[in-house]
């Protein structure tokens, strides 16, 4: 017993089936190629320079050219961080905790280590304006870690 009087046809063999399986394998590939040569282009030093470093600039030993060792082994959270206690110490804490709260909202990859980062602001900070004083400067950035380092440093 039929119980239609059109006939049956298998759905989804046509050419927009094999597009879709055709992008889907390429389309993940483009992604991840573009990001990372989006990657490699972004100056993460935090230096103000125009130059973009390349994997065509590293020399047959491995260094990059213009760049010192010590500099290129620098983590972009150590580079902050001593950004920071730079202007901890010529201006005052919550100059360095606004920058530092600006730098994670800017890069989200540096949340990982905003509370450390606070910490050791809070620490040199009782150690260059006292806890009391210090403790004035204390806010709400990476959950209050900053006051958690001025009562360490304080207490410790």
């Amino acid at each position: 017993m039929k119980h239609s009087t059109t006939p049956q046809t298998r759905r989804g063999r046509g050419p927009a089936r094999r597009i879709g399986r055709s992008l889907a394998l390429v389309l993940p590939v483009v992604l991840v190629l573009s990001g990372t040569l989006a990657v490699t282009r972004v100056n993460w030093s935090g230096a103000s320079s125009n130059s973009v470093l390349t994997a065509s600039d590293t020399a047959v030993t491995g260094t990059v050219t213009g760049v010192s060792p010590h500099t290129r082994a620098r983590a972009p959270q150590d580079v902050l961080r001593d950004r920071l206690m730079t202007e901890l110490q010529e201006k005052d804490p919550g100059v360095a905790l606004t920058h530092l709260q600006e730098a994670v909202n800017g890069r989200p990859s540096l949340a990982r280590h905003c509370s450390s980062i606070a910490r050791a602001l809070g620490r040199a900070a009782v150690r260059i304006y006292g806890p009391t004083q210090a403790q004035s400067y204390a806010r709400p950035v990476c959950d209050t870690s900053f006051a958690s380092g001025v009562l360490n440093a304080a207490h410790g």
